[in-house]
């Protein structure tokens, strides 16, 4: 297999642009469109040959950047869009697209974002139990409210009145944000038993969890649907969700 020219790489591709300076933009080999290399995706080809998600940018090799939903990556399989697209973006070289490329694409945002709430966690970032969790958002300490995707609707909506009440928001509807992710895997993510509701306490914190959270958000084709109104609970929702480890 033809070995494709190095394509340069930064060390973090979520990383700000220096000051002043606006973030480095690839273009979607789909769309054609131009954004900003973090708000996309780069696919590189393995030794095997076979296009795999490179979420971090960092494979070595020529890449392929895709800025679509996963809805639009699956059609583009199918209707061999994504084929012609990577032939002329790895210049012809031998290259086989898997059947599940969408899930491996997805599991790698996922994974970005459990990562990254581990990482901020240790930082001493991150609250978790209801009730330390409701201790700050009525100190105005939090500066980002989330939940499973599986949680109920008492626990989100109390914790929501404690924000605005330490924001001195009330009234204004402000709430936290349903996650693409359910308690199974925020538990995993955070080392704790029955992870359902989270909140950071650092505004730098919140926009390197953003960051990824907006790409897996994206890929799944749930742009708007961040707010506690606009996101419907998952079917195996839990009415009571004090159960909730409290105090860690």
């Amino acid at each position: 297999m033809r070995i494709p020219h190095n394509e340069p790489l930064s060390s973090d591709i979520v990383g700000k642009a220096p000051a002043g300076k606006t973030p480095p933009e690839r273009k979607c080999v789909l769309t054609g469109r131009h954004d900003a290399r973090g708000d996309l995706t780069r696919l590189a080809i393995s030794p095997d040959g076979d296009v795999l998600p490179d979420v971090m940018a960092r494979a070595p090799g020529r890449g392929a950047w895709i800025g679509v939903n996963r809805e639009t990556l699956e059609k583009a399989i199918a209707n061999g869009k994504l084929k012609g697209a990577l032939a002329r973006a790895f210049k012809g070289a031998q290259l086989s697209i898997p059947a599940d490329l969408p899930d491996r694409v997805e599991q790698a945002l996922r994974r970005l974002v459990t990562d990254r709430l581990g990482i901020e966690l240790r930082a001493g970032n991150v609250l978790l139990g209801t009730e330390k969790i409701a201790q700050g958002c009525r100190a105005g300490a939090v500066t980002f409210l989330g939940h499973a995707n599986d949680a109920g609707t008492d626990g989100p909506n109390k914790l929501a009145q404690a924000w605005r009440v330490g924001e001195g928001a009330e009234g204004s509807g402000k709430k936290g944000m349903i996650l693409p992710l359910d308690r199974a895997a925020l538990s995993v993510a955070l080392g704790r038993d029955n992870v359902v509701h989270l909140a950071l306490t650092d505004a730098a914190a919140t926009a390197r969890v953003a960051a990824p959270l907006q790409r897996l958000m994206h890929f799944l084709g749930h742009e708007t649907e961040t707010e506690i109104d606009a996101a419907k609970p998952h079917p195996g929702a839990v009415a009571d969700d004090d159960i909730d480890t409290k105090g860690e």
